[in-house]
């Protein structure tokens, strides 16, 4: 009987100790994490009159008909490493470019065998 009196203590003040820790430790997932860089992202007039959704990494940055002049996407850096994304919303085709992961500028051009990037790094 004085055993489980014993490890009833025992457990209770183990419990209590974990969970004073668990409170007031601060933790890793409360810090802010910024990354250097950014992303000038150029889609030319090739795509006018075509619908397009644009992402980088899960994040849809544009969905649309494209307009007949350059659109212009200008992005923070938000990920360790990132991927920009072509959706054709017609056909479903998927165009993937990994980007520079300090930063870059990217043209995105309409060719005759498909979508072509065109990666200058950062100078921002």
């Amino acid at each position: 009987m004085t055993f489980n009196a014993v490890l009833f203590f025992a457990v209770l003040f183990i419990t209590g100790l974990f969970l004073y820790l668990s409170f007031t430790l601060k933790r890793d997932a409360d810090k802010k994490v910024t990354y250097e860089g950014r992303y000038h992202i150029e889609v030319s007039g090739d795509f006018s009159g075509e619908s397009l959704s644009i992402y980088v990494n899960d994040s849809l940055l544009l969905n649309g008909i494209m307009p007949d002049s350059l659109t212009i996407l200008d992005i923070d850096r938000f990920a360790e490493q990132s991927a920009i994304l072509i959706v054709d919303n017609t056909t479903d085709n998927v165009t993937p470019f990994n980007l520079d992961p300090k930063g870059s500028k990217v043209v995105v051009k309409k060719q005759k065998d498909g979508i072509v990037f065109d990666e200058t790094p950062a100078r921002f």
